[in-house]
């Protein structure tokens, strides 16, 4: 009997190792749910790939075209934004994106619109879906699968930033790379910031209704981060590092080229529509800490984040906490016997335990 003692005694310390923990957390723990909604946001390796592929597909297509249409035109590559940093998610719609930044190592010559209007053509009718021009990129669409968004740019040789095609506008310095290392050096001394970004992308993904971008999610959380051991703490503490910033100032600073304000245009309503789920989330983010069932605090996080979040245990802390205090004082007032599977109890069967005298009860 004597492994079965040991055993005992290796459960013994676990348990005491754990009852501060419990003690301290009277309350539904979700960081493991969390960690899996991380999970789940995660791109399938199969879609994954198909991406690589289409990205490829696109940039051949490009090259191919200016080299018979505009010669003087060389266009070059690099993948920016989300899928650079390591924020993409699957969204509810089971889709994701992907920027492809196209460069013109050159001075200006025509039009940024013109220079949009190339790329669209280059790519047109590679899929059933017709391209989009929009404002600032052209996009690419694969049908409930994905987009691939393609950022168009000069590289002029007397500028220090690579300049924006705008549509109908005058070229804008922009410079993503710039942002990318921001961002990889908050991560690197916080990686939690990937998660919650990840996380606040999600909420804007299942509240839709204009909610900022997928950039804007992650310059929010990389500024306000409030770490925390447990993801759900952390993400209540951050939305609410967040409410308190947005009330002095609503306002979002890209910390790269050109520094604008990702907010600077929304309307009194869209603001509001943000501040309102903003609350709402902060609300049930307290009331998800505090709750001590499991299955029903997960319930008030899938409220704001979807059906991706993991649904937890119906599980009471309370009497939880309850049992394993009795159980605690049956060890250490040396009524417990262990019995041959390791199992503690108060049954008469297998060993009894001696009175303990060197742990304590705290």
């Amino acid at each position: 009997m004597t492994d079965t003692i040991m055993l005992f005694n290796l459960k013994f310390l676990n348990f005491l190792n754990n009852q501060k923990t419990i003690k301290q957390n009277n309350m539904a723990n979700c960081n493991k749910l969390f960690l899996d909604f991380d999970i789940n946001l995660n791109i399938p390796k199969a879609k994954k790939d198909k991406l690589k592929v289409s990205k490829e597909e696109i940039r051949t297509k490009i090259r191919d075209y200016f080299k018979v249409n505009h010669k003087e035109y060389k266009p070059e590559f690099y993948i920016q934004g989300s899928y650079k940093v390591g924020t993409t998610i699957l969204t509810k719609d089971n889709e994701c994106d992907l920027d492809d930044g196209v460069y013109f190592r050159r001075d200006q010559g025509v039009s940024g619109t013109t220079l949009q209007t190339w790329v669209r053509n280059a790519v047109d009718g590679h899929t059933s879906t017709p391209s989009e021009h929009r404002k600032k990129c052209v996009r690419v669409i694969f049908k409930a699968e994905y987009h691939i968004d393609l950022p168009v740019y000069y590289l002029p040789s007397d500028s220090e930033h690579p300049l924006l095609a705008i549509k109908n506008e005058e070229c804008s310095e922009s410079d993503p790379k710039e942002f990318v290392e921001w961002y990889k050096n908050e991560i690197k001394n916080t990686p939690q910031v990937l998660r919650i970004s990840r996380y606040l992308k999600a909420w804007g993904d299942h509240k839709r209704d204009k909610m900022p971008s997928g950039l804007a999610m992650s310059i929010l959380a990389a500024n306000n981060i409030k770490k925390n051991d447990r993801d759900d703490i952390a993400l209540r503490d951050t939305l609410e590092k967040i409410k308190e910033i947005l009330d002095n100032s609503f306002e979002c600073i890209v910390p790269a080229t050109p520094n604008d304000d990702l907010y600077g245009e929304y309307d009194q309503t869209r603001k509001d529509t943000f501040m309102n789920n903003l609350k709402s989330f902060i609300e049930d983010a307290n009331k998800a800490i505090h709750e001590k069932n499991q299955r029903k605090a997960s319930k008030l996080w899938k409220n704001h984040l979807g059906d991706k979040f993991p649904e937890g245990a119906d599980e009471d802390t309370d009497a939880k906490e309850h049992s394993l205090n009795a159980l605690k004082q049956s060890i250490l007032g040396g009524s417990a016997y262990a019995q041959k599977s390791g199992n503690i109890t108060e049954n008469n069967t297998g060993v009894k335990h001696k009175e303990h005298k060197n742990f304590g009860g705290n």
